[in-house]
């Protein structure tokens, strides 16, 4: 009996584990969340509608979208709606909004679209922890808005290759076409990203590897494209390039190449040669992730560039230009 009754509490212990095992602890998600989301449905000219037998021609996949701020502001995937000749959103309960585009920024692949429903912002959460527990809502394939659970699988990914500038949550939560521009949610119900991108090699289903843009880059673009109607970017006027392999194996960062004469980065001290290995306190381990971090600042904001030069650590402080500060990386 001794023996039976200890796997009977094994059994129950391991019920109690298996939620937290998949990555998400039983009730941890919040179902009012689902009031924040909505369904993208953009008419694209001359585009079927993927994953929907029998749709009338003209219509793109469908997408996702997620209050961002009050007054129908709602944030998505730019590549859902960049085309679309008219955009309508499907609210949670199923009834149907004309959704006006009220701007873009192709550089996040993040665009604002905005509705007359004020709908509520879901609270925002800081930056998760590596292996915390996460939900994607988004709706995948058409479908209506759905929730997959998982794990935070890796943070500040950069250089990926899907946009220009790239600040992504990794996650093994389940995500296919349709879900881009839905929300990342926490354990505790707060915004932390927004579904952009699947890696894949051959289809466009879900493997396990799939990225979010970091709250915080999602509300840096979302509020410019508000308040400005455009996104507000300073260079610090230096030219950047990954270290050689050679130069790696005694440091990790990236080497200033270049310095436009009276910009921002020479007048704050910075010299040709010196190695970047963080900015603004974010490790920078290449290019893609020293662009990362500038662009989730604002023109007019100081940054702590940490740095080695000649061997030695140096700190510097560089002020983001308010005007044209040099391009970053300079054009070629």
């Amino acid at each position: 009996m001794a023996v039976a009754a200890e796997r009977v509490r094994a059994v129950l212990a391991l019920a109690v584990l298996m939620p937290m095992l998949a990555g998400v602890p039983a009730g941890a998600f919040e179902p009012a969340v689902l009031e924040s989301v909505v369904s993208v449905l953009p008419l694209w000219p001359g585009y079927g509608q993927g994953g929907q037998p029998g749709a009338p021609p003209g219509k793109e996949p469908e997408g996702t979208a997620v209050a961002i701020r009050a007054g129908g502001h709602l944030v998505t995937a730019l590549h859902i709606v960049d085309k679309a000749e008219a955009i309508t959103v499907r609210l949670a309960d199923g009834r149907l909004r004309p959704a006006e585009l009220l701007g873009r920024d192709q550089a996040t692949d993040l665009a604002v679209l905005k509705i007359a429903d004020d709908l509520p912002v879901p609270p925002f959460g800081p930056e998760p922890a590596l292996g915390a527990p996460v939900c994607a809502v988004g709706n995948q394939f058409g479908l209506d808005l759905s929730v997959t659970c998982g794990v935070v699988s890796g943070l500040r990914r950069s250089g990926i290759g899907f946009n220009p500038i790239e600040d992504f949550i990794q996650t093994d939560a389940a995500v296919n076409p349709g879900a881009s521009g839905g929300a990342l949610i926490d354990g505790k119900g707060r915004l932390v990203g927004l579904l952009s991108a699947i890696f894949t090699k051959e289809s466009d289903a879900n493997i396990g590897v799939n990225f979010a843009v970091s709250l915080a880059l999602v509300r840096r673009v979302a509020d410019d494209l508000i308040d400005l109607g455009r996104v507000a970017r300073a260079a610090p006027g230096m030219a950047l390039e990954e270290l050689s392999e050679a130069a790696r194996r005694t440091t990790a960062g990236v080497r200033v190449a270049g310095l436009l004469p009276g910009g921002a980065a020479a007048r704050a001290g910075l010299a040709v040669g010196d190695v970047i290995t963080a900015l603004a306190g974010r490790r920078v381990r290449k290019v893609s992730a020293a662009q990362a971090a500038l662009n989730l600042h604002r023109p007019g904001e100081t940054l702590e560039v940490a740095l080695i030069r000649d061997g030695t650590p140096r700190t510097l402080a560089v002020t983001l230009p308010r005007g044209s500060g040099g391009s970053f990386p300079p054009e070629r």
